[in-house]
């Protein structure tokens, strides 16, 4: 319709001269075939003359308007055709860019995974070595701890036996030496000094009497397990060993006996 619009006057031009062809044609036609009889006076025709020149002009300005749309309706066509194609390749363009720009986002995604696993698995690499050498360190630190526990408990257990040994040693020399004699000496007449004799205490008093001490002298127990005496004698001579407690220290540390045993004869 545009192209209409703008080439209207050059169509109206057209239509008007191929009326006019149309008319003549017409009448040269009716003219050859309708013959009058001889003699008869030629009927007087009314005919538009059309110029020869006229004629072509017009049939050369019809065409070259044909040409001309024509050359418009082809130029329109390829840059329809043009604007299309373009259209198709930046869409092409566009869907390609989209695919590459997704491939690449793809691509990224998978090497920061890629990555990501890589340095977990270092990590859980690294954090397994640091495990295994703190528990070989901890298993060897145990190891010679228990080294050293054990020298130190054989040592202790030496130098124990050591002790035991030379104590025994002292104590039998101790107790082959005159000091035990005058240890028991001096506990006896310690208690006997200590003896209130009773009315009933004859003379000959011989009993056998059971102490036992605590370090410093002190007399837990007391008691006469034999003896010739009555009763009274008896209580009375318990009596003496509670009497003279704390009992004297032994000369050597050796001669203490928390349980002894000794012979109460006041009148020897």
């Amino acid at each position: 319709m545009e192209g209409l619009r703008e080439h209207s006057w050059p169509v109206v031009c057209s239509v008007l001269l191929h009326g006019a062809l149309a008319a003549a044609l017409i009448l040269m036609t009716l003219n050859f075939t309708t013959q009058r009889p001889s003699g008869a006076q030629p009927v007087p025709v009314n005919a538009v003359v059309v110029d020869s020149q006229v004629l072509h002009a017009a049939q050369r300005a019809q065409e070259a308007e044909r040409e001309r749309a024509a050359e418009q309706a082809a130029a329109k066509a390829a840059a329809e055709a043009r604007a299309a194609e373009e259209a198709k390749a930046a869409s092409e363009a566009k869907a390609a860019a989209e695919a590459k720009a997704a491939e690449a986002a793809r691509e990224q995604a998978e090497r920061a995974a890629a990555e990501e696993k890589r340095q977990a698995e270092a990590k859980a690499a690294a954090e397994a070595r640091a495990a295994e050498a703190k528990a070989a360190a901890e298993a060897k630190a145990a190891a010679e701890a228990k080294r050293l526990a054990d020298a130190r408990a054989r040592k202790e257990r030496e130098d124990e036996l050591q002790r035991q040994l030379a104590q025994e040693e002292h104590d039998d020399a101790v107790e082959a030496s005159p000091l035990r004699d005058r240890y028991i000496a001096s506990l006896r007449n310690r208690i006997q000094n200590a003896w209130i004799k009773p009315p009933s205490a004859r003379i000959g008093i011989d009993c056998l009497v059971e102490v036992t001490q605590v370090p410093g002298g002190e007399v837990t127990s007391a008691r006469v397990t034999q003896c010739n005496g009555d009763g009274a004698v008896r209580q009375s001579i318990e009596n003496a060993v509670y009497r003279a407690s704390p009992l004297p220290d032994p000369p050597d540390p050796a001669l203490f006996q928390r349980n002894f045993a000794f012979r109460f004869k006041p009148d020897e």
